[in-house]
């Protein structure tokens, strides 16, 4: 299996696109300094991978951020990620799980999509989930929002090994009945797909096995790279931004230590540190 890579593809006599995406050492590195349940990982790797996938669509440069907000155990979940194939996850709960499927996770809620390109204007999506898993409500987003018919396949391996891949089809935006039809064909074989095969083949045998009577084209791979962006600069920044009552307080309580959500890093703030910043507020 390819590590860490996205693979853009398209069917020469099709009117439909597709994208694999493999995940291995970047999703290691973001679940590493967790304690995540083994389903609230699984959860999270999926979305990674969703983001990926969702990111690769996108034609400009910029960022997307996918949010599950529910009533279940799993409050909240999100991963950020850039055209530059980069991101950070998080998770956080408000009680012990009680299953762990889609629905027992996350209960009644939202899928929130909101797409911020670098240059033009911000787009949010705000999905109710569908089904028993984040492959339907996404499906049913793209058939929403881009009215595109989209299939999704998120398999993970999480344990021993923190991995994760998917696969993508979609309609190409041309007003053709036959694009449907194209895709109706190519759906058909890839539902043969197996979990096994898709996080263990290499690209080439994926598409192979899957479509070997097809013209499939295969784009050069992208680098995925889990990608943090925290600093002791950053935090310091926030802390500027709560004001000088509450920095006479820390420096009281004789320091601060943050820490990041997304990586679990800590940063250590000592008395000194945090006169300095009340001195220049």
């Amino acid at each position: 299996m390819a590590s860490d890579t996205l693979l853009r593809f398209l069917f020469q006599q099709k009117h439909v696109r597709g994208e694999l995406c493999y995940i291995n050492n970047s999703l290691e590195h973001m679940l590493e300094n967790h304690q995540y349940p083994l389903p609230v990982k699984q959860l999270l790797a999926e979305l990674v991978v969703a983001c990926s996938l969702l990111t690769a669509t996108l034609k400009f440069e910029g960022e997307i951020a996918m949010q599950l907000q529910g009533d279940g155990p799993v409050k909240f979940a999100a991963v950020n990620g850039n055209h530059l194939q980069q991101f950070r996850g998080v998770a956080r709960l408000q009680a012990e799980l009680q299953g762990d499927s889609f629905n027992a996770l996350v209960g009644k809620g939202y899928l929130v999509v909101t797409i911020t390109p670098v240059q033009g204007e911000r787009y949010q999506g705000i999905i109710p989930l569908t089904g028993n898993s984040l492959t339907a409500t996404l499906e049913a987003y793209f058939a929403q929002s881009e009215q595109l018919p989209t299939r999704l396949y998120i398999f993970t391996d999480i344990g021993q090994h923190n991995r994760a891949a998917g696969l993508m089809l979609q309609v190409l935006p041309v007003e053709q009945q036959k694009a449907r039809d194209d895709f109706s064909e190519l759906v058909a074989l890839s539902d043969t797909i197996t979990a096994s095969e898709l996080l263990d083949l290499p690209a080439e045998e994926v598409l192979y096995r899957l479509f070997h009577q097809e013209q499939v084209e295969l784009f050069p791979a992208q680098d995925i790279a889990f990608v943090c962006g925290c600093s002791k600069v950053k935090c310091e920044g926030a802390l500027f931004s709560l004001g000088k009552h509450v920095m006479a307080e820390q420096i009281a309580l004789g320091g601060l230590d943050m820490t990041c959500e997304y990586c679990n890093t800590a940063y250590h703030f000592a008395i000194e540190d945090l006169q300095s910043i009340h001195d220049k507020l």
